[in-house]
């Protein structure tokens, strides 16, 4: 994985903070300077914890866990869903909804519901109901596929949360706290770098920003992905050679052995032949 471009940071403006007075010190080693009232995010800094932290999201992949994109202010929604899809990790875009985390098994009832409502429709069922039911239903089932569609394979809960903006989420920050589970964020000026275990001091606000940081980490993701995909053929390929191998020996050993029971069965003839030839000739003599 090649690694950060600091131009390609500049340019989408991820050096660029908050008001000084919204400030958190706890930023303060990952701040560059001041400049009109703004601080300015150390982009040295920023690429090292953006590197880090691609590096063992990857590793996560690879090992077929799941990272859930933790992502609902307006301008991170879209490029997240975009974005995280095609790598088949899990996201929440809408409202986060209160115990996903820390109550986990309820909302596997509500997803449940949702594949539920799916089957009622798929064997007709749905079609014997009055029409007023048919529209409650099909409101539920819009209402769930909104706050949980993105959520429907999750099937255990994630062994990491990747989030955007730690103080819009921080329902989300708190039960991963309380579960231990590791969480990767963009950590702004105005933000506690300390509630995650891999904080990215960027923008949090901007499109570019989010988008170029969201990018880069799913990049990553992926090839973790690919190179898990790798070494699973390459382990039935070697599994396939092996079994391959085991029956051209196996095969080889019955033949020997046939052979073995052939030659036997030569010289037992052979020595039959021998005595019964000594036989004659005593009874001729």
């Amino acid at each position: 994985m090649s690694k950060t471009n600091f131009d390609e940071l500049l340019d989408a403006g991820v050096h660029f903070g908050h008001l000084k007075r919204k400030w958190n010190p706890n930023m303060a080693p990952y701040i560059f300077m001041e400049r009109n009232g703004i601080h300015i995010i150390d982009l040295h800094k920023t690429a090292a914890k953006l590197d880090e932290a691609a590096d063992a999201m990857k590793q996560v992949a690879k090992s077929g866990k799941k990272i859930l994109f933790v992502a609902t202010k307006k301008q991170a929604k879209q490029i997240v869903s975009e974005r995280v899809n095609p790598t088949g990790m899990p996201y929440v875009t809408e409202r986060w909804p209160g115990g996903m985390l820390t109550n986990f098994a309820t909302i596997r009832k509500a997803v449940r519901k949702m594949s539920s409502i799916d089957k009622m429709i798929t064997d007709k069922t749905f079609d014997s109901l009055s029409k007023r039911e048919k529209l409650q239903i099909t409101r539920e089932r819009a209402k769930l596929e909104k706050n949980l569609g993105s959520i429907a394979d999750l099937s255990r809960l994630p062994s990491a949360l990747f989030i955007v903006d730690i103080n819009n989420e921080k329902i989300a920050v708190a039960e991963a706290r309380k579960l231990n589970i590791p969480i990767f964020a963009m950590a702004d000026t105005n933000t506690n770098p300390n509630l995650v275990d891999f904080p990215i001091p960027a923008n949090d606000d901007a499109a570019k920003s989010i988008s170029l940081i969201v990018d880069y980490v799913c990049s990553s993701m992926e090839e973790g992905l690919a190179e898990r995909k790798f070494e699973k053929e390459k382990k039935t390929a070697d599994e396939a050679e092996a079994k391959k191998l085991a029956n051209e020996k196996k095969i080889a050993k019955d033949a020997e052995q046939a052979q073995a029971v052939e030659a036997a069965k030569a010289v037992k003839i052979a020595k039959a032949a021998k005595t019964e030839a000594k036989n004659e000739i005593a009874e001729e003599n």
